[in-house]
């Protein structure tokens, strides 16, 4: 007759790696995640001020856990230190979280999980850019879009892009973020400030709001009086409201 297996007892050691840590472990019968186990097998903690007194004070608390650090971004002081208070292991937040499972299956195993920047950031010896940081203002704008919710149609009129153009524009955001599609470039964007407001990246469209508001397009160099449009910043919306006299109902570009 076999034996159970006990599931491993991760511990959320702080508010802000809880929710993540719940979406990234969901289905997983063999990791039980907690907020309270005072002997957990693997004790996860975002870095913050205190994160390497944070980590003494766990290891002291529980000689046998394996800590692991779950970082917003790559420091290489802050992997350093976290090293050194006793931590196993150190992962990105805007990571794949399908990842997750395993590293902690790893740290549970006694081995590093380590994500793939933090390593590098320790090889070169700083502080590496943000994935989109080398990204063409063009990408940056489209960036922006997908974060709202924006159809490539409205994407491709609202930047004047032939489907070619946004295709490759697509590809050269999906390959600098390190996303698998569309949809995960969006979260990425929506989780480090394309929302439209100030210091927004994309800087394409007004504040982000789920309310109803109005934007339009700069005069084009012909001097025709761009069409006001009512857009929804929810699911990125867009129906003309007025359109110049004499044009085609039916067309649906931009003028």
């Amino acid at each position: 007759m076999s034996r159970a297996v006990r599931p491993i007892r991760v511990l959320a050691a702080d508010d802000g790696t809880l929710a993540h840590m719940r979406a990234a472990l969901a289905g997983c019968a063999d990791l039980d995640l907690t907020t309270t186990d005072a002997l957990p097998d693997v004790a996860v903690l975002a870095p913050g001020h205190d994160g390497p007194a944070a980590i003494r004070a766990i290891l002291h608390r529980s000689p046998a856990t394996n800590v692991v650090v779950l970082a917003s971004d790559v420091d290489r002081e802050d992997i350093l230190d976290a090293v050194a208070a006793g931590a196993r292991g150190y992962l990105l937040a805007d990571d794949d979280p399908s990842g997750m499972p395993d590293a902690i299956r790893a740290a549970a195993r006694g081995e590093s999980p380590l994500a793939p920047r933090a390593a590098r950031a320790l090889i070169s010896g700083h502080r590496l850019p943000r994935r989109d940081a080398r990204l063409p203002a063009a990408e940056k704008q489209v960036l922006g879009m997908l974060a709202r919710g924006c159809t490539d149609e409205v994407i491709a009129e609202r930047l004047d892009l032939e489907a070619a153009e946004l295709d490759r524009a697509l590809a050269v955001v999906i390959g600098a973020l390190g996303v698998a599609d569309r949809t995960q470039a969006a979260l990425w964007a929506q989780r480090h400030g394309y929302d439209g407001g100030d210091g927004d990246p994309g800087q394409v469209l007004g504040p982000f709001t789920r309310d109803p508001g109005r934007i339009h397009r700069p005069a084009r160099p012909n001097g025709q009086r761009p069409a006001w449009r009512t857009h929804d910043a929810e699911g990125c919306e867009d129906r003309v409201r007025g359109r110049h006299d004499g044009a085609d109902p039916h067309d649906r570009r931009m003028w």
